[in-house]
């Protein structure tokens, strides 16, 4: 199987990938183009743990460093491979910096997105699945958080470009009869995360004695799901393409309803969790009390996430495994291990 994975250096695409050459059936190609929003090493010690995988398994991953936005290097590799699956995960991430810099969203997750099905139209691409967010459910205050709910507020312009990515998605099905997936995560966690994310943000500050910000007073939850449940929902999915069905003749479609071959999917750990309460297993785990900055809520910030799964369960039966304190030490052994430091913070 011949599988397309762009943001192959990122957290998600990273452990995706890694997933993806264990079966030594499939060619994985890995599209990245290792920008700077976050350190580069990180990223680029992903890549070689890819290469290392991959030689062990004769070689089924190639990389191409690239920007999406580059539309004639996306339709040469599209041409060349004529790929089974495209799993789009390649976007500038972050809730809070798209505040600070909204035009580097636009070229990437606009533009990008774009680019990409496009391709998939063009060359007939068989299952296009996509990274999207809990993040478009924006004002919704009805929990947990439903596929057929309204998502049409968005809170920031993060959230705006992956619900935009959702309603083109939906045209392509339509006119094209692509078949589209849209991935909703919920606050993934795990080893080799990102640095911008609390999880990782929270452990350094710990270990090295500074404080940790906690906006609203820490008074939110966060539906975390580990990475390993992530990945395991992923690779399920890319077999299930959707189809086009009769739908029948409603007054009103649901936001997840389509006759066209398109769904979309909450891939969260159904099980939230208050940030104090975050933090306590974290400073448990770690063996060291946390200093705590207070801050007012910030502006795009959701008070809660929480993802109803009925819909995986029923199509892949699905079933998150990680509970948070299982998930918290994976993550702190890994940071510790990476950045051989013990648990007082020293080298």
């Amino acid at each position: 199987m011949k599988i397309l994975v762009t943001g192959c250096a990122g957290f998600i695409g990273f452990h995706l990938s890694k997933k993806l050459t264990q079966k030594k059936s499939n060619l994985v190609i890995g599209v990245d183009n290792l920008n700077k929003y976050y350190d580069i090493k990180l990223k680029k010690e992903r890549l070689n743990v890819l290469k290392s995988t991959s030689q062990k398994n004769k070689k089924n991953f190639l990389f191409y460093k690239f920007d999406i936005s580059n539309k004639k290097k996306l339709n040469l590799i599209f041409k060349k491979f004529n790929f089974d699956a495209v799993i789009h995960l390649a976007a500038q991430a972050g809730v809070r910096y798209s505040l600070e810099n909204p035009d580097i969203y636009l070229k990437s997750n606009l533009v990008g997105f774009y680019n990409i099905i496009e391709c998939g139209r063009n060359h007939k691409t068989k299952h296009l699945l996509y990274a999207s967010t809990s993040s478009v459910y924006g004002a919704n205050k009805s929990l947990p958080f439903n596929e057929k709910d309204i998502a049409d507020h968005p809170l920031q312009f993060y959230a705006a470009t992956k619900r935009s990515n959702e309603i083109i998605a939906h045209s392509y099905s339509h006119l094209y009869n692509l078949p589209t997936t849209s991935l909703r995560f919920f606050t993934v966690y795990g080893p080799w995360g990102r640095p911008d994310m609390s999880l990782f943000k929270f452990t350094k500050n710990i270990i090295e004695g500074k404080k940790i910000e906690l906006f609203n007073d820490g008074n939110h939850t966060r539906d975390f799901t580990y990475i390993d449940d992530v990945v395991t929902a992923i690779n399920k999915l890319i077999s299930k393409k959707p189809k086009r069905k009769n739908i029948g003749k409603r007054y009103k479609l649901r936001p997840n309803e389509s006759s066209a071959p398109f769904q979309i999917f909450n891939i969260g750990n159904n099980n939230p969790v208050n940030l104090k309460i975050y933090i306590k297993h974290l400073e448990k785990e770690l063996g060291i009390k946390a200093k705590r900055k207070k801050l007012p809520q910030q502006d795009g910030d959701m008070k809660d996430t929480y993802a109803n799964i009925n819909l995986l369960k029923t199509k892949i039966n699905f079933k998150p495994k990680t509970n948070i304190k299982i998930g918290i030490k994976k993550f702190v052994s890994w940071y510790l291990k990476y950045y051989k430091k013990n648990k007082r913070g020293k080298f």
